[in-house]
């Protein structure tokens, strides 16, 4: 049995692994990488990082903020917090459907401004303080690849002033309390103006 990405920090592959155990299948695991491990890349140590929230596109009609309580904890303890962007490939166009047409929409990737905003709308909308404009956050894009973009500055920075490039995207929130460590990094990674 082979599985892809990184087989320790995913449920599904661990439920796939014990399944593959109790059938008594030849299991063997090759390592990939994954950002959940990754992020390390940014300087923030990775001990120090909270669950992982997904924050999905916003609609007219639906605009969960159900990620926010994640960070509000993630923040109580002092913990940082790795958001994983939307992704929409193959999503049927609800319109073309309703005409009795299967067209899907174009891919959509979620971008660390769309991120950046939807967490402003969250935090404006519910104030419970979890973060504010100027919260340190880290914008990452293409990470392990060879044009790998990493950018740390205020979250309302990257809704206006801080441009990641081409998909993929990812995010992080910082703990509310940095290491001298991880300060120096967020100044090695700071938006060159």
């Amino acid at each position: 049995v082979f599985f892809f990405n990184d087989t320790a920090t995913t449920e599904i592959y661990t439920e796939q692994i014990v399944g593959s155990v109790r059938c008594v299948q030849e299991t063997e695991v090759i390592h990939n990488a994954s950002i959940i491990n990754a992020v390390g890349i940014t300087g923030l140590q990775v001990y120090r990082f909270g669950e992982v929230i997904s924050i999905p596109y916003f609609s007219e009609k639906w605009r969960p903020y159900s990620f926010y309580d994640k960070i509000v904890k993630n923040r109580q303890n002092n913990l940082h917090t790795l958001c994983l962007l939307d992704i929409k490939v193959k999503e049927i166009n609800m319109d073309a459907l309703m005409k009795g047409k299967k067209v899907y929409d174009p891919p959509r990737f979620m971008s660390c401004q769309v991120a950046a905003e939807q967490l402003i709308e969250a935090e404006d909308v519910l104030q419970k303080g979890a973060y504010s404009r100027k919260t340190m956050c880290y914008g990452l894009g293409r990470i392990g690849q060879s044009d790998q973009v990493i950018v740390s500055g205020c979250l309302e920075d990257f809704v206006s002033k801080i441009e990641i490039g081409p998909p993929l995207h990812s995010f992080v929130i910082c703990a509310e309390e940095i290491h001298p460590i991880e300060e120096e990094m967020i100044k090695y990674w700071a938006l060159k103006q």
